[in-house]
Formats: C-alpha cells, sequence, structure tokens
C-alpha cells in the first residue's frame, strides 16, 4: 500500500510540475497556481502519512 500511495504521489507532482511549465508557456497564472497547489498538498499529505505511520 505505501508503494501505491508513493507512486500516486509522484505522479501528481509530475502533473504540477508540467501544470506550472505549461502555465508559464501560455503566461496563465491560474494554471501555475493549480500546478504549484498540487505539489505543495501531495508534499504536505505525503509527509503527514509517513508522520502518522510511526
Amino acid at each position: 500500500m505505501k508503494y501505491l500511495l508513493a507512486a500516486v504521489a509522484v505522479l501528481v507532482i509530475a502533473l504540477g510540475v508540467a501544470g506550472i511549465v505549461l502555465g508559464e508557456a501560455d503566461d496563465s497564472p491560474g494554471l501555475q497556481l493549480l500546478g504549484a497547489v498540487l505539489v505543495v498538498s501531495t508534499i504536505v499529505y505525503a509527509v503527514r502519512t509517513v508522520r502518522r505511520g510511526r
């Protein structure tokens, strides 16, 4: 189960980074914000999950 959560987290972070990059290319601040929110929220969720597992 941990590996599945890690794989999903990596995919969501990659999607967020792609949103930031594509938003910058298109000069779209909304897409950049959504990408940043995806990345930050995924990292926060992953850290909380790891800390609860201890």
